[in-house]
């Protein structure tokens, strides 16, 4: 795909007012309550001991995870082992999921411009797919097989639209690049 594509896909999404608005309300208060945090933990939130971030060495567990689920969930005669096999890779991954939220949430909150909008949109994004799945997690164990299959599937996709975002942070916004994200960019 053609980078002036993406990148213009990427403002129809991100360049709007009520956006900014919204991050401008969210992003003060997520500073607080990191600031409540002791700093060693916002540090290890941020990479800092690795002196790379950490939230993308984090989404490998629940996007592998979503995505064996996913296989799993659309093989052709589907096995009962199979379905025993992609609820646990839905569960890994959801679970696994909570660490890369905190990472990501802690890195967003120094973000500025059309790239806190932007991590903005990738932060809600892969929050729904969570959601989605942990809503799929217990369809499944309520023995609402299809729609637990409906959920994930969907969330597979939206977690899709989360990681394009988060490329673009990376590679058009230069986010983490050569440096944690503890300090202000964007």
């Amino acid at each position: 795909m053609d980078s002036s594509l993406n990148d213009r896909f990427e403002d129809a999404l991100s360049e709007h007012d009520w956006l900014e608005t919204l991050a401008g309300t969210l992003q003060p208060k997520l500073r607080e309550w990191l600031d409540a945090l002791p700093e060693g933990v916002v540090a290890a939130l941020h990479g800092e001991p690795l002196g790379h971030p950490l939230h993308p060495i984090l989404i490998h567990l629940p996007l592998g995870g979503w995505l064996v689920a996913g296989l799993l969930d659309f093989l052709p005669g589907t096995s009962p082992d199979n379905e025993v096999a992609a609820d646990r890779a839905l569960l890994l991954g959801t679970v696994g999921a909570l660490p890369a939220i905190a990472a990501g949430w802690t890195d967003w909150a120094n973000t500025r411009g059309e790239a806190r909008r932007t991590g903005l949109l990738h932060g809600l994004a892969n929050e729904v797919a969570f959601t989605l799945n942990v809503a799929s997690l217990l369809a499944r164990r309520r023995h609402q097989r299809r729609l637990g299959k409906v959920l994930s599937g969907v969330a597979l996709g939206i977690a899709g639209l989360g990681g394009f975002l988060g490329g673009q942070l990376v590679y058009r916004h230069g986010l983490g690049v050569g440096k944690t994200l503890a300090h202000p960019q964007g």
